[in-house]
């Protein structure tokens, strides 16, 4: 899908579908199709496939040609079934106009448009957008660490409150599950977060060579702080994942040692019982207590005495 922007009174208005692309300062191509790309093309662009995005090595993503700036990151985002993914996107910076090419949706390119002219230094011209945008996607990634940790709370409160016996398994499994999914965000962010520091570095390098970017370095520099507070951020929360998957897996063992325990236990106090029933079922020809009418009830009361010995010694000793 393309959807195209032009500036008008400091705001981003939409383009209607059949007007020409050369007013258009944003452009937005969201899993382009062959048309698309072709119009971007006419442009003077090159609109790199997603192939080509995935297939670049991370050191290779950042290029200029032509007095156009190539600069791919690596976003978080939902997939078609709205399941988060981690996803190449790649910024074309023109002199005239920026180009974004994404292959799954990211919330901050939804939200950025409306509020365009509050964010960063504004969207009056490409490089405005460009930063402004980057702006837009930090305080998302932000966003999205926020809620980490507070799922990450969640989670430490379900693993250490104790819960019903029959409960406390499902329970801690649900819990590590939750952990996993947010072990996968988290490293999703680590890794946005990296490319864009990456990408905004090149920015500044390359900022002598640029045109409509005079003003801009208080921003650059802004965002990298920004980011790189992020990145310590994201590093606590880690070491919280790390933690909160030990104690997951320490109380699932107790469980499950617990279970153990319990089984052995019963196994034990059954073995005197059968001891004595196997001392009975000898085929001795000689063994007068069987002739005896109190031969029987004196067996099963002398297994219920070694029962009720072996419970009354594991209670003492507080094996129970």
């Amino acid at each position: 899908m393309l959807t195209a922007y032009r500036e008008a009174e400091g705001r981003l208005i939409r383009l209607a579908p059949e007007a020409p692309l050369t007013s258009a300062v944003w452009i937005d191509l969201n899993r382009p199709t062959d048309d698309e790309a072709a119009a971007i093309t006419a442009l003077g662009l090159d609109v790199p496939t997603l192939e080509d995005m995935e297939e670049i090595e991370i050191s290779n993503r950042l290029y200029r040609e032509g007095g156009t700036d190539y600069l791919t990151v690596q976003l978080t985002g939902h997939s078609e079934t709205t399941g988060p993914v981690s996803g190449p996107v790649t910024f074309i910076l023109s002199p005239s106009r920026l180009v974004t090419v994404r292959h799954h949706d990211s919330r901050p390119f939804e939200t950025y448009p409306t509020r365009a002219d509050k964010v960063g230094p504004g969207c009056t011209n490409a490089n405005g957008i460009f930063l402004s945008l980057i702006e837009e996607i930090v305080g998302r990634l932000a966003d999205l660490l926020e809620s980490s940790g507070r799922s990450l709370d969640h989670v430490s409160r379900t693993v250490y409150v104790p819960g019903k016996r029959g409960q406390n398994q499902k329970r801690l499994e649900v819990a590590l599950r939750q952990i996993g999914r947010e072990a996968e965000l988290l490293g999703n962010i680590r890794l946005a977060l990296l490319t864009l520091n990456r990408a905004l570095g090149f920015y500044a390098q390359t900022a002598r060579e640029r045109i409509g970017d005079e003003g801009l370095s208080g921003s650059v520099a802004n965002l990298m702080r920004d980011m790189d507070a992020l990145e310590v951020h994201t590093d606590f929360l880690s070491q919280r994942v790390g933690l909160a998957s030990d104690a997951t897996l320490g109380m699932i063992n107790l469980q499950q040692n617990s279970t153990v325990r319990i089984v052995s236990v019963v196994a034990v106090l059954f073995s005197p019982p059968t001891l004595i029933a196997s001392i009975y079922g000898m085929n001795f020809d000689r063994m007068p207590e069987l002739q005896q009418p109190w031969g029987y009830p004196a067996a099963l009361l002398s297994m219920l005495a070694a029962s009720l010995i072996a419970y009354l010694y594991f209670r003492w000793k507080n094996w129970l």
